[in-house]
Parts: C-alpha cells; sequence; structure tokens
C-alpha cells in the first residue's frame, strides 16, 4: 500500500528522512482493526518522529501519521484515538502509552491498524478531513481548556502562538465556551485571522496583555515562557502542552510562580472519553476544525514543508 513514512533520522534536517512510497499493509491480530483511511491530519509530532524524538531507529521504517478518520472493516464511518496504552486503552498516569509512530506504524497510509478499543463512531455531521485533525491537537486543546486549565465561561485566556494546530483549536474552542481570548503571533496575517476566529483581541508575540487572564494554554515553550507567567493574574495557571521553541527558557519567573501562586500544569493529548465528548461538542454546535490545507497523500511533502516553514494557519490534511 502507498504511505508517507520515516526511513531516516536526521535531528537537524527531518524532511531528509521522509520517503513516499509502497510499505507492507496491516496484517491481522486479535483485538485490533484495520481502518481504511480516507483522511489523516499533520502534527508538529510527525515533525519530531523525523528529527528521532519518541522514534527509535530500530523501529524504521515508520509510516507517520497519528490522526485518521475512515472507514472499519463493516464499513462504518469512524475516527481513531492515537493512544495505544499497553492494554489497548488510552491515557492513564498508571499505565505505559504510546502514540502512533512511537511504537505502531500511523495513518498516512492507505489502511492503519489499531487496537478495536480505539475506535469512535464518525458523527455524521463531520467530514472525514474535518474528524481527521481532532484525535491530536484538537484534543490536546480540549483537555488544556476543558480539564487542565479548569476554565468556566466568562474567564480570560492568552493563547499563545496563533496559527499552530494546538493554538488555533483553544482559540475556536474557547470562543465557544463563552472565553474571553487573547492571542499572540509574530505574524500580523495570522493575528488577523485569530481575530476572526473569534479572539477579543490579537498582539504581537511578547506584547502586554490589556489586562492579566486566568489561563495561558503554551505549546511555543522557550520563547514565551516568560511572557505567559508574567500575563498571569495571581493564582492563575498555565497549561504547557509542547515546546517548538524549545523545552529551556532562559528565565523561568519562578520568584513570580511561588509569590502569586501560579499553576504549571502539563498536559499531553486527551482520553478517549475526552475525544468522544469533543466529537459531540462539534457535532452540536457547528464548531469545526480550521483546515489550512488539503492535499492528496501523494503530495504528503508538500504539507511537510509547510509545517516545518510555520506557515500554515490550522490543520494541513491529507486525504486518501
Amino acid at each position: 500500500m502507498f504511505a508517507a513514512y520515516a526511513a531516516r533520522i536526521n535531528r537537524d534536517h527531518p524532511l531528509t528522512g521522509l520517503e513516499l512510497g509502497d510499505r507492507p499493509a496491516p496484517t491481522p491480530r486479535p483485538g485490533w482493526s484495520t481502518v481504511n483511511v480516507k483522511a489523516a491530519s499533520l502534527n508538529h509530532h510527525d515533525l519530531w518522529s523525523l528529527r528521532g524524538v519518541g522514534l527509535d531507529e530500530g523501529k524504521l521504517p515508520m509510516i507517520l501519521g497519528c490522526d485518521a478518520a475512515g472507514l472499519d472493516e463493516d464499513g462504518n464511518e469512524v475516527v481513531l484515538h492515537s493512544v495505544i496504552g499497553q492494554s489497548g486503552h488510552g491515557v492513564g498516569h498508571r499505565e505505559r502509552r504510546s502514540i502512533l509512530t512511537e511504537q505502531y506504524q500511523g495513518t498516512f497510509a492507505e489502511q492503519v491498524a489499531v487496537p478495536t478499543w480505539n475506535i469512535l463512531p464518525k458523527p455524521k455531521e463531520l467530514s472525514f478531513a474535518e474528524a481527521a485533525c481532532l484525535p491530536t491537537a484538537w484534543l490536546t486543546a480540549y483537555r488544556m481548556l476543558f480539564t487542565n486549565a479548569g476554565v468556566r465561561p466568562g474567564d480570560s485566556i492568552l493563547v499563545q502562538g496563533a496559527g499552530g494546530g494546538v493554538a488555533t483549536a483553544a482559540i475556536v474552542l474557547a470562543k465557544a465556551a463563552g472565553l474571553k481570548v487573547f492571542a499572540t503571533s509574530r505574524d500580523e496575517a495570522k493575528r488577523k485571522r485569530a481575530l476572526e476566529l473569534g479572539a477579543v483581541e490579537a498582539l504581537p508575540s511578547g506584547a502586554r496583555l490589556p489586562q492579566r487572564v486566568d489561563a495561558v494554554i503554551e505549546t511555543v515553550g522557550a520563547a514565551t515562557w516568560s511572557h505567559s507567567i508574567k500575563s498571569l493574574r495571581p493564582g492563575g495557571t498555565l497549561v504547557i502542552s509542547g515546546a517548538t521553541s524549545g523545552d529551556r527558557p532562559s528565565h523561568a519567573e519562578l520568584t513570580r510562580v511561588y509569590f502569586l501562586e501560579l499553576r504549571i500544569v502539563g498536559s499531553t493529548m486527551g482520553s478517549k472519553d475526552e475525544l468522544e465528548d469533543l466529537l459531540s461538542f462539534c457535532a452540536a454546535t457547528g464548531v469545526r476544525p480550521v483546515i489550512d490545507e488539503v492535499l492528496p497523500l501523494d503530495r504528503a511533502r508538500e504539507g511537510f514543508e509547510r509545517l516545518e516553514a510555520g506557515d500554515q494557519f490550522g490543520k494541513i490534511v491529507l486525504t486518501v
């Protein structure tokens, strides 16, 4: 079957390890199901895999891709929960878990195999492309906002790095939930898009906010860390799920953290139940993932190049 896969690891030039071509189709195994992929979406996790983060060279070649929607073996329209547990069950603090492409072949292919437990019905209101955007970036944003930040309608949040998949999802979901959203970006066009999606104000990265916020949604890391801490009200919460600019900020702002009793919460993906709630939320409210571009699978390299350059606003989707 045709697939986009990691053939080599290159930390400095990750796309040199990306190959498109034929790979073996999944083989049947007890408790697992094969899904015919209709659409799959790119994540920064795919670039990190090509750099060898979470993917050991001994696992190569590895088909990339965490997210997908498609048809199960009975022709039902389905969405995949991307977190594979040791026993085939999703997120849990005591359970060993991995995301597709770390231990198991991914979704950038005509077919993918996952534990049957990891398959959810796709709401009829969502297209395959829309549904394929939800299991990583949008689920991560959902968990960050409503499980780990604990925000409520009327609260205020700052979303750093508007334009990325998680950041874009956070703006849309927060707006739909009645939150006051501030966003930042270095790019003027991305700030304009953030306003169109519901942010009350979009500022250049590092700019002083008109008020301190209840929570910060942080995926950028070192470049925005100090600004995130300084933007919180006393007792506020910073939720972090990524560090695309690096994980070692030069100013940790520890004095501010303890003096203002700030909370810093790590957040990774989300549970199957949370994905089910997110699917229902989108179906019921009309909220839809922001899609930057849809490409056929054989043009996957173009999508990876756009993601690496940071040119996208929203999700890049590959169709089969």
